[in-house]
């Protein structure tokens, strides 16, 4: 008879912020004082975190150590346009679902009608998505990426979320989280984030690390590089970012369907020739 398998106890969440950020250099993210106060702050008040800043400056390196440091499983959304609060949730397994049918049409079962449907939404069918996996195998990390790429639809579903942490599943019921996921959201501000959602979060702005902090994380991510070598990178790369070169390009817009036409040209005595047929509408 197999032995079950056991389940390392989770570390203690850290006492202080002193304590917090020891442990997460220890992971080899080496965070600064505010950073470490405002990360600390939201895993003693269970409240959500948003991590602004430019592209590279370390906000979804944090979520992965806290992870770590805590113990915690971490579940990420990676946001774009588009997202709907169903891709975000859950969904169910049609494929499964239509197989439980014919499984019970071939045992020729003759059982009640509605009964049958309503085993065709058991739990075993539901597929979860991040939001809904985080709040069940709680407490968790939920890493919700790039917030500020998603809808305004999107962003209003994700503050009532964030305000109760509960799902509800008409088919099955009300999902509420035992212990809160310590959320963190990010946004490289590429628009905008309503004030609502920020006032429900601890908020904090990220810098790009001074030169000898850059050297010291170089250092620490690449024990095998020598100073002077990490030097010559932390300088190679200020001098980027200050020629713009590092700063992330606008994505491009969603096409809409909609097709592209030619400006009608004035009208002309001379006669042009007609356009060319992949610009006609």
């Amino acid at each position: 008879m197999s032995q079950p398998t056991q389940v390392p106890p989770r570390p203690a969440p850290p006492a202080s912020p002193e304590a917090l950020a020891e442990a997460l250099r220890a992971t080899g993210y080496l965070p600064d004082e505010g950073l470490t106060t405002a990360a600390y702050l939201a895993l003693a008040m269970h409240r959500p975190l948003f991590l602004e800043g430019e592209a590279g400056v370390g906000k979804t390196a944090l979520a992965h150590a806290l992870a770590e440091v805590t113990g915690r499983p971490m579940y990420r959304l990676q946001c774009y346009e588009g997202l709907e609060a169903s891709q975000a949730l859950y969904d169910w397994d049609f494929g499964r679902q239509l197989l439980h049918l014919r499984a019970a049409e071939a045992a020729g079962s003759g059982g009640d009608t509605a009964e049958l449907e309503a085993g065709l939404y058991d739990r075993r069918f539901l597929l979860a998505r991040p939001l809904l996996q985080a709040l069940e195998d709680a407490p968790s990390v939920l890493l919700v990426d790039e917030i500020d790429r998603a809808d305004d639809e999107f962003e209003a579903f994700l503050l009532e979320l964030l305000s109760d942490f509960t799902i509800s599943i008409p088919e099955l019921g009300t999902v509420r989280a035992a212990v809160p996921p310590l959320v963190v959201l990010t946004s490289n501000r590429t628009r905008e984030v309503h004030d609502a959602l920020k006032r429900r979060c601890l908020y904090h702005w990220l810098e790009h690390p001074d030169f000898e902090r850059e050297v010291a994380i170089l250092r620490s991510r690449l024990p095998q590089v020598t100073e002077e070598l990490a030097r010559q990178v932390a300088r190679a790369t200020a001098k980027l970012r200050s020629l713009d070169l590092l700063k992330p390009r606008a994505s491009p817009r969603r096409w809409t369907g909609r097709p592209r036409c030619t400006p009608s040209a004035p009208a002309s005595s001379t006669p042009t020739p007609p356009p060319a047929p992949w610009v006609r509408c």
